[in-house]
């Protein structure tokens, strides 16, 4: 496992998974990051920098550039190793399978060499201290990189990732995670658990709107993200990716509930 520890972070970071591809989201956090007066150096990223839209090399450009902590999510493990599949953990012929390939397949073949080696570079763990407490990051789970964790999760899931973790960086305090696209934050009998949620695609809310989190003076507070929608839609229409995915950003709801928990999903769709 590879970890990498940011020493002290006490200035307001900005915490914020999934770019997938969607680089007008990507564009719009960091003008809010500027607005803000949030550098580059106190942003962390939960993985999942490619996926879903149309513009996987810009994306990936555009991170490197900025040149803020990243944590290697399943798909820049897959990319970088040269899997054939995103490795989202989706269950096999479900509705996210099967779109899963389509966009993984462009990605695939659209990100160049250099940026995959960046990919398989990146660390699994990250870690940091903010008031006095140590904060550990990583994607879905330290067993499994994939691991769905939501809020209704049992308390044994966070138990074992929590034991996971401190075998691998020593104790921490709280955890920031990413990977399922729903922000949330759990208080745990260990601390909290924080997921910022996404900012390529909606929290399957209704919204267009989607999500990153402010960790400041001890306090996280989740945000909306306002992007150029219109853009993202051209550049994944361009790309002739699944229509699923376009349809999600545009409505704002996830084109499948597969991967959800009956706790998350819509009773319109539930009962249908």
């Amino acid at each position: 496992m590879k970890h990498a520890d940011l020493g002290t972070l006490n200035g307001p970071v900005l915490l914020f998974g999934g770019p997938y591809s969607n680089i007008q989201a990507l564009d719009a956090l960091i003008t809010v990051a500027a607005a803000r007066g949030i550098e580059c150096g106190h942003m962390i990223c939960t993985g999942d920098v490619v996926a879903y839209c149309g513009g996987p090399v810009q994306t990936v450009q555009r991170m490197r550039d900025l040149e803020c902590a990243v944590v290697a999510g399943n798909c820049e493990v897959q990319l970088a190793s040269g899997a054939p599949d995103c490795g989202c953990g989706f269950e096999e012929g479900s509705a996210c399978d099967l779109l899963s390939a389509g966009w993984y397949g462009f990605a695939a073949s659209a990100v160049h060499a250099a940026d995959k080696a960046w990919m398989g570079r990146l660390p699994d763990v990250v870690t940091f201290t903010h008031q006095g407490a140590r904060y550990g990051v990583l994607h879905g789970g330290v067993t499994d990189v994939f691991r769905f964790i939501w809020a209704s999760s049992d308390a044994s899931v966070f138990a074992q990732e929590w034991t996971a973790l401190e075998e691998q960086v020593g104790p921490v305090d709280h955890v920031i995670a990413g990977h399922c696209g729903i922000p949330f934050i759990a208080t745990t009998a260990k601390g909290r658990w924080i997921n910022a949620g996404v900012i390529g695609m909606p929290p399957h809310d209704g919204c267009q709107q989607t999500r990153f989190a402010i960790l400041d003076g001890g306090e996280v507070q989740i945000h909306r993200l306002d992007y150029d929608v219109a853009g993202a839609l051209r550049d994944m229409a361009d790309a002739g990716l699944p229509e699923g995915y376009r349809r999600g950003l545009q409505s704002g709801y996830w084109p499948s509930e597969d991967v959800l928990p009956a706790d998350l999903r819509l009773p319109s769709l539930a009962s249908g």
